[in-house]
């Protein structure tokens, strides 16, 4: 297990403040308003924050980018304090989630744009689309695809079940839209001392 302290100054060193005060609104808010479960409070910092962190090397310099599913802010608000070169909206369509989001990033003063609604009817296209435990990869696709820009990327982040969902998706192919996949490559990341982390990259043509 890493420490919270070994966290922020790997990962957050310009906004190690910041970081902090989002991980006390999680344990805090985000289990009163139950966007966290009760039980997770101990695991705040190496199940929920340390697992958003390998997707930091997917993700290229200066990008837009769109949270699909935000909740709690996982992974959106983790990226944003993490990178702040990046330009990031976070997508979720229940409203007291959203209110929650809209609180934490006034607190923390981030730049980043909350849109309230679903994937499938969302407008924009984005360098990056990411989804932590969204939906299977067969339904994220086919709610999300249509808002990763041409040579763009979907990084969906999973569990044990990724290469699983691979294969119901190469399976499925939900719409004609699975004709400008351009790559399907599921990436086993382990980060410094970070737990394994599953994130399937779904990168669109040209």
């Amino acid at each position: 297990m890493v420490s919270r302290e070994t966290l922020l100054a790997t990962y957050f060193k310009e906004s190690q403040e910041k970081a902090l005060r989002y991980g006390q609104i999680l344990e805090t808010w985000g289990i009163e308003r139950g966007l966290i479960g009760p039980r997770e409070r101990e695991r705040i910092w190496d199940r929920h924050i340390a697992n958003c962190l390998p997707l930091n090397t997917l993700i290229p310099k200066g990008v837009s980018l769109i949270d699909i599913g935000s909740g709690a802010g996982l992974p959106g608000i983790v990226l944003a304090l993490a990178r702040p070169d990046l330009k990031i909206t976070l997508l979720e369509p229940l409203e007291r989630r959203v209110n929650f989001l809209t609180e934490v990033v006034q607190e923390l003063a981030l730049p980043i744009e909350i849109h309230r609604g679903k994937a499938e009817i969302e407008k924009g296209t984005f360098d990056i689309v990411t989804g932590r435990a969204v939906a299977p990869l067969p339904k994220f696709f086919q709610i999300a695809w249509h808002l990763v820009k041409p040579g763009g990327a979907l990084l969906a982040m999973k569990g044990a079940s990724a290469e699983e969902e691979i294969g119901a998706l190469k399976a499925s192919k939900p719409s004609m839209e699975f004709n400008k996949l351009a790559k399907i490559e599921l990436h086993n990341l382990t980060l410094g001392e970070l737990e394994l982390s599953r994130i399937v990259e779904l990168r669109k043509a040209g």
